[in-house]
C-alpha cells in the first residue's frame, strides 16, 4: 500500500508547498498518497471493528478516516496550504470531530508513529476523564501500564498547576494535570512500507485497547 514513493511525494511537497504545484501534481498525490491511504483504511476495517464495533474505518476521499491534506492556517503565521504528513484516524462513531477517543496513524518524513487516546478534549470531557481517574485509579493505572510495557509513551500538553479541585499531593496528580491522553509509539518507514503493515498496526493497537475502553467509560461512551 504505502511505499517509498509516498514519502518521496511528501518530501517534494515540503519544497513546493503551494497550490499551483499541488494542482499540477494532483495525480501523483492520488497515486502515491491518497489511494494507498484509502486501501490501508479498507484493509484495516475488520481490524478496527474487531477491536470495537463502535470505532469507524471509512475509506472515503472526503469525510472519511483520512484527514484532509489542507492546513487550517487561519490562526497561524505559517500560511503554507498543505500538511507535510498523512493523518488517518479511526475514531468513535459518536464523535463529531478529531477531539474524541480514537486510533491514529501519522506518516511523515520527520517521523512516523501510531497512537491511541484523545487529543485536546473539550473542557467537559476533560473534567469527566479527570473525575474518572480520581474515582477509578486502578483501572487507569492498569491501562497505562499496558501501553507503557508495549513501548508507548503518554504525551501531550499538561497543566503547570493542579487542576481546580485536586490537591497537589494527589497520588496521580501528574496524570490529572494532563490536557491530552495520547499513547504514542514511533514506527519506521520500513515498517510502513512492508507488506505486513496491517498486521503490525493490529498488534500494536491491541496494546491500547484498555486505554481506549477506559476513556470511553469515562466519557459515558460504549466501547
Amino acid at each position: 500500500m504505502f511505499s517509498d514513493q509516498t514519502f518521496a511525494f511528501l518530501q517534494q511537497l515540503t519544497a513546493n508547498n503551494d497550490r499551483d504545484w499541488f494542482k499540477q501534481h494532483q495525480q501523483d498525490y492520488e497515486d502515491k498518497v491518497r489511494t494507498p491511504a484509502l486501501e490501508f483504511i479498507e484493509a484495516m476495517t475488520p481490524v478496527v471493528l474487531g477491536m470495537s464495533p463502535r470505532l469507524t474505518a471509512v475509506p472515503k476521499k472526503v469525510g472519511g478516516s483520512m484527514m484532509r491534506p489542507q492546513r487550517d492556517s487561519r490562526f497561524s503565521k505559517d500560511k503554507t496550504p498543505y500538511k507535510l504528513n498523512v493523518g488517518i484516524q479511526f475514531r468513535h462513531f459518536q464523535a463529531k470531530n478529531v477531539h474524541a477517543p480514537g486510533l491514529y496513524l501519522h506518516l511523515a518524513n520527520d517521523g512516523c508513529f501510531i497512537a491511541a487516546g484523545i487529543w485536546h478534549p473539550e473542557s467537559k470531557a476533560l473534567n469527566a476523564i479527570r473525575e474518572c481517574i480520581d474515582e477509578n485509579p486502578n483501572g487507569y493505572k492498569k491501562a497505562i501500564e499496558q501501553v507503557v510495557d508495549a513501548g508507548f509513551e503518554l504525551t501531550g500538553d499538561s497543566l503547570i498547576r493542579p487542576p481546580k479541585g485536586y490537591d497537589k499531593q494527589h497520588p496521580l496528580i501528574d496524570e490529572l494535570k494532563r490536557k491530552d491522553f495520547i499513547a504514542v509509539k514511533p514506527i519506521s518507514v520500513e515498517q510502513v512500507c512492508s507488506k505486513d503493515f496491517v498486521d503490525v498496526c493490529e498488534a500494536e493497537y491491541q496494546h491500547t485497547k484498555a486505554l481506549m475502553a477506559y476513556l470511553c467509560f469515562a466519557l459515558d461512551l460504549d466501547f
